[in-house]
């Protein structure tokens, strides 16, 4: 099993029920000591991250992983951008790859084995080394893995309206 550091604005207290549940491969964390880690993985409303990006004054040679969608997230405010070019400028320094936001946190949630396969998760962004990384991490967590390319290629892809948003596919060996 993958080992999950996890934290939510609320606090480590507000996460007991949670890693109880999840058992030993999770550990509940305050937010200071999440933003320490070398990947952070960003699952919050869009509108939070200039908040989350501001904690830390240099994010250099950190990896920052948008799970985020943009729904209900206004045109104007992406000022044209792909949404994870809107995160990077947020976070500084940061190698942002974009994953785990095809979808929905309940299909997420579960077991990625299905079907005699594993759940594909679809992995893009604009540094080659960090987005290899999260492919590893992705592969690890007991995903398959497949690099979209540059986020402008994944982004067509698997943005609003892109074919492969909610789609649940299976990969077998």
């Amino acid at each position: 099993m993958a080992f999950v550091r996890g934290f939510n604005t609320r606090g480590p207290l507000s996460l007991a029920a949670l890693t109880n549940e999840l058992g030993d491969g999770i550990v509940a964390l305050s937010l200071e000591e999440a933003l320490n880690a070398d990947i952070v993985i960003l699952a919050i409303p869009f509108g939070a991250h200039r908040d989350i990006a501001g904690k830390i004054a240099n994010w250099n040679d950190k990896i920052v992983i948008d799970a985020m969608n943009t729904y209900g997230v206004s045109l104007e405010e992406l000022g044209g951008q792909a949404s994870t070019d809107v995160i990077a400028s947020a976070f500084v320094g940061a190698k942002v790859v974009k994953t785990f936001n095809q979808l929905p946190a309940a299909l997420l949630a579960k077991d990625p084995r299905q079907d005699g396969g594993r759940r594909v998760m679809f992995v893009w962004g604009r540094d080659q080394a960090a987005t290899t990384s999260v492919t590893h991490l992705v592969d690890q967590l007991g995903f398959a893995p497949i690099s979209l390319g540059m986020i402008d290629e994944g982004g067509k892809l698997l943005g609003l309206g892109g074919p492969l948003i909610l789609q649940n596919i299976v990969k077998h060996q």
